[in-house]
């Protein structure tokens, strides 16, 4: 198999195990008060050194902004998130989780773990590791391609 139709079989492998990790994610954190999309943000704003602003969180997780900021809005409403000055833009709010996001994310990672450890089994950690670079390197190009157009 050549490497164009290689890697067309690996973007159609993705978009199926996307939609299964999903459908996991929602179910893993179900009565967390979280979704898939919501615990993606919650992990987004965890991993920050620094308070991330909607549009940072959605360029580092892929998605668009305008998705970022309706979980973000919704989030807030029910206390998961709140909304800080930035002092650097006066209207691109800084995203940061309450102490209620805070444990809501903290159960959905205690789930996560076990769930991730059973999901490896028969995989080496080296397997996984290639499998990784590949990704990370096919999404990197992808972004370079990306900032090559906006230019």
């Amino acid at each position: 198999m050549k490497s164009g139709a290689a890697v067309t079989t690996l973007i159609l492998e993705t978009f199926r195990l996307n939609g299964r990790l999903l459908a996991a994610g929602d179910a893993l954190v179900r009565g967390l008060s979280l979704s898939s999309a919501r615990w993606q943000v919650l992990g987004a704003v965890a991993a920050a050194p620094v308070p991330l602003s909607v549009a940072q969180i959605a360029r580092l997780m892929g998605l668009t902004r305008q998705a970022v900021q309706r979980l973000a809005n919704d989030m807030d409403r029910e206390g998961l998130l709140r909304f800080a000055v930035n002092p650097h833009h006066q209207r691109a709010k800084l995203v940061v989780m309450t102490s209620r996001g805070q444990a809501a994310y903290g159960a959905a990672m205690k789930r996560q773990a076990p769930w991730a450890q059973a999901l490896t089994q028969g995989f080496t950690a080296a397997q996984i590791a290639a499998a990784t670079v590949v990704l990370k390197r096919l999404r990197q190009r992808l972004e370079r391609d990306e900032s090559d157009e906006g230019e």
